[in-house]
């Protein structure tokens, strides 16, 4: 597979190395308003640039016209601190439910409370009951910062939430009918989400929320139109395929 350095011609020196903040987590919440204005995204860094115009220059590949470059290409460590800091929306989509929000859900260090039980709500248990529990917010940081991400190279689609909570008896229906989920599965807890974005490669989305080095990450590769997807969680940092 080709390196970074082959595709693009780019040095690792050209690149900021910022750990991921965990500013959810750590932030006080505080009420307000849902808005639906999507923040002005934060200047591009000259070498990122390289990468923004080489990656509009790929052609689409595979079913539903995936964009297929390097797995590598997209890492979240190259990320700078004002990424961090901007204003956070994130817009998602529940097929299941067909319900869409965009939602500013984080500003100036806090958590926008009516935003964030939005959130908790689309991500309910939709075939356990419509049930709703509190959803880790580091789990939302890794959702937007993935969302904000692909977004700097044109990407702009929303989030798309296949499976969020799940209730214990919904969990064990699942694993009756054969589908992949584990005995103690963190979506139990509200700490695990499957996710998806339109026309991009399962395997190129898997790679950049691993590299955000908040939790596990599972790859549920598929065929046909709609591709597969992948599982994000707060846990321990681990990575698996089904």
């Amino acid at each position: 597979m080709a390196t970074r350095r082959d595709f693009l011609g780019l040095t690792a020196a050209s690149f900021l190395a910022v750990p991921l903040i965990g500013c959810a987590s750590s932030a006080s919440v505080r009420h307000g308003s849902v808005a639906t204005a999507t923040a002005k995204p934060a200047p591009v860094p000259p070498a990122q640039s390289s990468m923004a115009r080489a990656a509009e220059q790929l052609a689409p590949s595979g079913s539903g016209g995936a964009m297929d470059p390097p797995p590598d290409i997209f890492d979240a460590q190259a990320l700078d601190l004002e990424f961090w800091l901007r204003p956070r929306t994130i817009e998602v989509i529940r097929p299941a439910s067909k319900e869409r929000a965009k939602l500013l859900y984080w500003k100036d260090g806090e958590i926008i409370d009516s935003a964030y039980q939005d959130l908790c709500h689309l991500m309910r248990d939709v075939n356990g009951g419509n049930e709703t529990r509190t959803i880790d917010p580091k789990l939302f940081e890794t959702l937007w910062g993935t969302q904000a991400f692909v977004q700097r190279y044109g990407i702009d689609a929303p989030l798309e939430i296949l499976s969020g909570y799940r209730t214990p008896a919904s969990n064990n229906k699942l694993r009756e009918a054969g589908v992949p989920a584990a005995r103690q599965s963190l979506h139990i807890v509200g700490r695990a989400a499957d996710i998806r974005i339109a026309n991009l490669n399962s395997e190129v989305l898997g790679g950049l929320v691993k590299s955000f080095r908040q939790g596990g990450v599972g790859f549920y590769y598929r065929a046909g139109p709609r591709g597969g997807w992948i599982h994000a969680d707060t846990g321990l940092q681990r990575t698996w395929k089904g």
